[in-house]
């Protein structure tokens, strides 16, 4: 869905126009400018997302016809929408474990050398 789908879909649920909720839609979906594919839901489409959507838009919008929406309820519409259940960090990230790529294993130690001036 875009951003402007649920937005209407907040509308249909929570009542408002799509303007009340857009900020809250365009947010989570602004990732698909890093992947351009499904895969941008990894890394806010699970519940962290939704809890930094609370701390980004506060705990609550007001809509056009007055209502306070609390922003968890429309942050978990989004995801649920998109995912059909609110994953967590981890739901994400077990692929990882199991067949991770080599690049991924790869630890190495990194240091910078200062130079350190004293005086003149």
């Amino acid at each position: 869905m875009t951003p402007y789908h649920h937005a209407i879909s907040s509308v249909k649920k929570f009542g408002g126009v799509a303007e009340d909720y857009i900020e809250v839609h365009n947010w989570f979906d602004e990732t698909k400018s890093f992947t351009g594919n499904w895969t941008h839901r990894a890394l806010r489409h699970h519940s962290a997302g939704v809890e930094w959507a609370v701390q980004k838009f506060g705990h609550a919008l007001d809509n056009s016809d007055g209502r306070r929406i609390p922003v968890k309820f429309i942050a978990e519409q989004h995801v649920t929408e998109d995912c059909g259940f609110i994953p967590t960090v981890q739901d994400w990230l077990g692929g990882l474990l199991s067949a991770p790529a080599p690049w991924m294993l790869r630890v190495t130690k990194k240091h910078v050398e200062h130079e350190l001036q004293i005086g003149n």
